[in-house]
């Protein structure tokens, strides 16, 4: 287990240290507080994180040696501080139209104002997150050439769907337009552009990576500059998913600290585990021993994905989210086993 938790261990005990110090720096005594804290936010980073390993897991058996380790090296600093630290202040900066430098500020020294800012542009952010998901969610359930379900009632019914052409960007838009008609006035503009701009992204992302895809079978042998352009790609397909993953996590995690400090290495911890669980799951082959994870993952997508889209004019807690997700994970893992069973009988 050291082998693939061992990073993730020192970060742990780095990233406490840390989260003891700033608090001891920023108010005596408040040390184990924000080690307490952290803590927190590391186990709701995980909780909310299992069906996105699986899933990263999917996608990384395709990609080679050197892209997997660029995925848990390069990978793990664009998650955090990108979508755990730059990306909020992004948010504020744009929405609350002020410069970047301003919002840093504010972070440290108001932050109450940071989060009112922060929640002002929840809908847009988690909008765009769950439009994203639902793509692909929608996108893995509706391929004509998939043979194996675990749900097969519901996901026969809709593979049947794949008859009818761009059937994962009409449902979202769908969803996206029955959206519009609980959301105050004020906010429909920007919610409406953010859902876009997620299918859109998703669309570019995954033709250019299908694409490729279509072209190393077309091909026995391919030019390094291509073998190279399909691992980015299939990186930058791998950092997006996670960031619309990451997006309720950073948004609750307000809930528990205003620090965008300990924030930060909370979710740092949870993340460096996530990512090692992923690459312990390829290496492992775990999926291809149990044949319904993909399946419970994608159902954990789904759900969400509208979760997210409800969450833009009802409050959801973090626990539900983490609880429906791991349920689906734990239900697929437990119908894998007995499918194994039946098997070598």
């Amino acid at each position: 287990m050291y082998k693939y938790f061992g990073g993730a261990y020192v970060v742990t005990i780095m990233g406490l240290l840390a989260a003891y110090l700033w608090g001891e720096h920023v108010h005596n005594g408040t040390g184990l507080t924000c080690v307490f804290l952290a803590s927190v936010l590391a186990v709701l980073e995980i909780s909310l994180s299992f069906d996105n390993a699986v899933v990263n897991a999917m996608k990384l058996e395709k990609m080679s040696e050197k892209w997997r380790h660029r995925f848990i090296t390069w990978g793990i600093l664009i998650a955090v501080f990108g979508m755990r630290f730059l990306f909020p202040l992004a948010v504020v900066a744009i929405f609350a139209r002020v410069n970047i430098s301003s919002v840093l500020d504010m972070a440290f020294n108001n932050v109450d104002l940071y989060a009112y800012h922060l929640g002002q542009s929840h809908s847009a952010i988690v909008t765009f997150g769950g439009a994203f998901l639902l793509m692909l969610f929608m996108d893995y359930f509706t391929n004509e050439k998939k043979e194996v379900h675990w749900l097969k009632f519901i996901e026969l019914h809709l593979q049947k769907l794949s008859k009818i052409k761009g059937v994962c960007t009409i449902t979202t838009l769908i969803l996206l337009g029955l959206l519009m008609f609980k959301l105050p006035a004020d906010t429909r503009i920007s919610v409406l552009l953010s859902g876009l701009a997620g299918i859109i992204i998703y669309l570019c992302i995954d033709g250019l990576a299908k694409w490729l895809e279509r072209r190393q079978e077309e091909r026995a042998k391919l030019c390094a500059e291509t073998v190279k352009c399909s691992g980015l790609i299939g990186f930058l397909y791998l950092e997006l998913i996670d960031a619309s993953f990451s997006l309720d996590g950073v948004l609750g995690a307000f809930a528990i600290s205003r620090d965008i400090l300990i924030i930060t290495i909370g979710l740092f911890i949870g993340a460096m585990f996530v990512r090692s669980l992923t690459i312990m799951l390829v290496e492992k082959k775990t999926l291809k021993q149990f044949l319904y994870l993909e399946h419970g993952a994608h159902w954990a997508i789904g759900t969400l994905a509208i979760l997210m889209f409800v969450s833009t004019f009802y409050e959801i807690p973090e626990v539900v989210t983490g609880s429906l997700g791991l349920g689906f994970i734990l239900t697929a893992f437990a119908s894998s086993v007995m499918h194994n069973r039946r098997e070598s009988k």
